[in-house]
């Protein structure tokens, strides 16, 4: 299998999912910010019968409630998960105990499950600027880690990648809005994909390096060393991507509805982390070094 460079098409492709998913944000279509972030609480029931989430909402609706989102769980259906923002902390067990009520009336058998979850808007706006500190140390770790031991440009390569995988991620997040809420499982799994998609590129970069110093490929550009270099690394890479996505897709298909939420964002992740890792970086770190190497000879000239 012949690999060439098709880093252009692969940029074209990752900015069209971009472009998509700002325009629906722009529409009032972003991303469906989970309580962990926007602040609010939830509350899991069990209704002791198969229920509805036409039926539930008709009950919620009856007694006034707004902003709220309900999932019906459980292989027998017979599980609710309520989702309310926007709401006083002071106002939460006054909410808890008109629903319990309602739901009661109609499902004798219905009872809370576990505890009541609430999350303040102002621990949720730290909760994400948390987040996104996290991610950004962590690339710069990396960056520093990558140059020292190859050079800064492909450390400066490998974090533009990262970069690509987290912004692929966040698109999906918006255009798959109708299935996956952010929240803090989002979190983990951004983190997950970071040293995922770093490890496929750090291998891709040692036989990147490998092949630079072979005396039989002196004469090849920078670009046909990564062709190369990519086409060495691809079964390995691949053959650990299938397995991991075996495992993930199971999880996501056979899963309860937590599980989903931190499962679907991480199928995203890999696929877009084995993507960037071998059709992106390597061209961009290539690109780097060609330009590097033209000042170098015009400062010369000079």
């Amino acid at each position: 299998m012949t690999i060439k460079n098709y880093s252009k098409q692969c940029l074209m492709i990752s900015a069209g999912i971009m472009v998509l998913a700002l325009l629906l944000s722009l529409f009032g279509m972003g991303i469906n910010v989970g309580i962990d972030f926007s602040g609010g609480m939830s509350m899991q029931y069990t209704m002791g019968e198969a229920v509805t989430q036409s039926d539930i909402e008709g009950v919620l609706n009856g007694i006034g409630l707004k902003d709220y989102a309900v999932s019906v769980q459980g292989t027998g259906k017979d599980s609710i998960n309520i989702r309310i923002k926007a709401i006083d902390e002071d106002g939460v067990q006054g909410v808890q105990a008109s629903i319990t009520e309602a739901l009661q009336a109609k499902y004798p058998n219905a009872a809370i499950y576990g505890d009541v979850n609430y999350v303040g808007p102002v621990a949720g706006a730290t909760l994400l600027r948390n987040a996104f500190l996290s991610v950004l140390i962590a690339a710069l770790c990396m960056l520093i880690y990558i140059a020292i031991r190859f050079d800064f440009n492909s450390g400066a390569a490998a974090v533009l990648g990262l970069v690509h995988d987290v912004l692929i991620m966040l698109s999906f997040m918006v255009i798959l809005r109708s299935f996956v809420q952010m929240n803090s499982s989002f979190i983990a799994a951004m983190l997950t994909i970071v040293g995922y998609s770093i490890n496929n590129t750090i291998i891709i970069f040692d036989r990147i390096r490998e092949n630079s110093h072979r005396s039989d490929l002196r004469q090849l550009s920078r670009e046909n060393i990564v062709n190369l270099s990519v086409q060495e690394s691809l079964s390995r890479t691949l053959n650990t991507t299938i397995t991991t996505l075996l495992t993930i897709v199971t999880l996501y298909i056979m899963g309860v509805d937590s599980i989903k939420q931190f499962a679907l964002p991480l199928i995203v992740g890999i696929v877009a982390g084995t993507y960037s890792a071998n059709l992106i970086n390597g061209y961009v770190w290539a690109l780097l070094m060609d330009c590097r190497d033209a000042k170098k000879r015009a400062k010369a000239k000079a």
